[in-house]
């Protein structure tokens, strides 16, 4: 499959082009304005532009599919989309493999002597002794078995014996960490769900913090892959989004309510926040609900979104629970949890009823709880796209 390049001189799989060919396609359709579908989709006129360009493929099927419907094409075509986005997703993701940070440039002392010295360092227990010779070893007699052989016996039945009996084996002085309980099976829902975990705010702006010097900042579609390479967590604010859609067209699924659940709480992160700004932004905030993590008990609050596109600013109601979803009637509920205080690990429960049966359904990243880290104070950078290279933020002091 043949690539060309663009204009800012990254290469475009001919995949991408097929997908954005078929968006486009639907939007003129339409006819309404990029702000007027974004405004149904919850995404900023910008990302939508982004969609139909085939500068950004999103990271799951969920808001085109809701494109379609708006835009009134049929299953076949529907089909012929995913397909399209099942390939461009495929090409992104060839392209992303974003390149390892640079290695440190070893100094005159370090290449004329590339082995540390070990004099201050504590030996290795598990390291065998090559400075003593080694004591001939007693071999056993015929028929009977050798002392290792027997001790790792006992140490399988013992391991055996403690799975069985449900006891664990680890010390008493160091339980585990806190972790959500197992989830349950998807396909025993009435209704299925997605999640985007890697949301940028109008798919511009983000902040993450690092552990350690990153790679140049990705376009928000690869956001996932850059700071999972990185070790990178949210600084400050995370966004989620959970995409809910009914398995049937006449047995809707009633939404009651969305629970926030924090499973541990440690002192912010002391690590370099990287801001992720391209300069763009969008006339619509999407309604969504406010989480802050610092309460000892959070909870998720829906706020009204803003449409500020036209002439006048117009209010877009929040999400009242309880709320109905079918096959055909998906909903979008987008989350700004917020920490100043905490390394928090969190995650959501969703509240639903249908056909007689409640339930909640656990919410979390991959099966991991979110991370979420407070950034306020911490050492800020930009990328100069120009140098190619982090520069200072100057307004680092207001990370939060």
């Amino acid at each position: 499959m043949g690539h060309k390049v663009e204009g800012d001189g990254m290469p475009k799989d001919a995949a991408v082009d097929e997908f954005a060919g078929l968006v486009r396609t639907l939007k003129a359709r339409d006819g309404r304005s990029y702000e007027a579908l974004g405004r149904r989709l919850s995404v900023s006129a910008s990302t939508l532009h982004r969609y139909c360009s085939g500068a950004t493929v999103p990271e799951e099927f969920a808001v085109i599919d809701r494109l379609a419907r708006l835009c009134g094409a049929n299953e076949e075509e529907r089909r012929a989309l995913q397909a399209a986005w099942t390939e461009a997703e495929r090409a992104r993701r060839r392209a992303a493999s974003p390149a390892p940070p640079p290695v440190p440039a070893m100094s005159a002392a370090q290449e004329s002597n590339p082995e540390p010295s070990r004099r201050n360092q504590a030996p290795d227990p598990s390291a065998p002794d090559l400075s003593a010779p080694e004591a001939p070893r007693a071999r056993p007699r015929r028929g009977a078995p050798a002392p290792l052989l027997v001790t790792a016996a006992v140490a399988l039945v013992v391991l055996a014996l403690a799975a069985l009996l449900g006891h664990p084996t680890r010390r008493a002085s160091a339980p585990a960490p806190a972790s959500p309980p197992p989830e349950r099976t998807a396909a025993s829902l009435p209704f299925t769900w997605s999640i985007g975990s890697q949301l940028w705010e109008g798919g511009c702006g983000h902040t993450y913090l690092a552990p350690r010097a990153v790679a140049a900042p990705p376009v928000a579609a690869d956001a996932g892959a850059w700071a999972g390479t990185h070790g990178a967590v949210h600084g400050g604010e995370a966004l989620v989004r959970i995409t809910v859609q009914g398995r049937s067209q006449s047995d809707a699924v009633v939404l009651h309510a969305l629970h926030v659940r924090v499973v541990d709480r440690a002192a912010p992160l002391l690590w370099n926040a990287y801001r992720m700004d391209d300069g763009c932004g969008g006339a619509v905030t999407p309604r969504h609900f406010a989480v802050d993590l610092d309460r000892p008990r959070p909870l998720a609050r829906p706020v009204d979104g803003l449409d500020a596109s036209g002439a006048e600013v117009r209010k877009i109601p929040a999400v009242s629970f309880p709320y109905k979803v079918t096959s055909s009637d998906p909903e979008e509920l987008l989350v700004f949890a917020r920490t100043a205080a905490c390394d928090c690990r969190w995650y959501l429960e969703l509240e639903w009823s249908a056909g007689g049966r409640t339930g909640t359904v656990r919410i979390t990243d991959g099966g991991k709880p979110f991370r979420t880290s407070g950034a306020k104070g911490r050492p800020a950078y930009v990328h100069d796209s120009a140098e190619g290279r982090w520069i200072t933020d100057s307004d680092s002091g207001q990370t939060g």
